[in-house]
């Protein structure tokens, strides 16, 4: 029996590719767990400019620095666990893309590989072309399905588009077609 990735994962399907967003997402959490490591080293400057004939010692600064690692630590984590349990897979039967937003909320979107018709992406501003990220935008038979920020969008779009063509999703035009009987439907009309 072959290895499974993932919980929800059937017995004849093969994983094809993983992919996730940038770790760009997490930048305000990452400025605020910076600014968080900043508060025990400032109060005791503080302390140190407001007592200055009984000063903090060595001792509280370091203590106060693991508190602030610590506070930085739990306003980060909920976003690092949004970020790393947020997972897009794609198997050689359908597309499936897990969200996991804060610590108790999942949302799972399975679709079959024949329902996406066509898949795009934009890299749009200074901020996602230097960084490499942007918007993948899957068409389905139902609508569009959205991905924002989006580690190397070009590459994750050529490889959808090549299991995409190898499994069954995108409908290539047949050999035999002629576009001269599409211009002759279309004077008809």
């Amino acid at each position: 029996m072959p290895h499974k990735y993932f919980a929800d994962q059937f017995d004849d399907e093969e994983v094809l590719f993983i992919f996730r967003k940038h770790p760009i997402v997490m930048r305000k959490a990452l400025i605020a767990a910076c600014a968080c490591l900043l508060i025990g080293p400032v109060f005791t400057l503080i302390l140190t400019y407001t007592r200055p004939l009984n000063p903090p010692s060595m001792m509280f600064l370091f203590m106060s620095f693991v508190l602030s690692l610590v506070v930085g630590l739990i306003v980060m984590l909920p976003k690092w666990m949004g970020w790393f349990f947020s997972v897009y897979i794609v198997t050689d039967q359908r597309f499936i893309q897990i969200s996991q937003k804060g610590l108790f909320h999942r949302s799972v979107v399975d679709m079959k590989l024949s329902q996406i018709q066509m898949v795009n992406y934009e890299i749009a501003g200074l901020q996602q072309t230097i960084f490499g990220f942007g918007t993948i935008v899957m068409q389905t038979v139902v609508g569009d399905l959205v991905i924002h920020e989006v580690h190397h969008p070009a590459t994750i779009q050529k490889k959808l588009l090549e299991i995409l063509r190898n499994n069954g999703g995108l409908v290539d035009a047949p050999a035999d077609f002629d576009e001269g009987e599409l211009e002759q439907y279309e004077t008809e009309d």
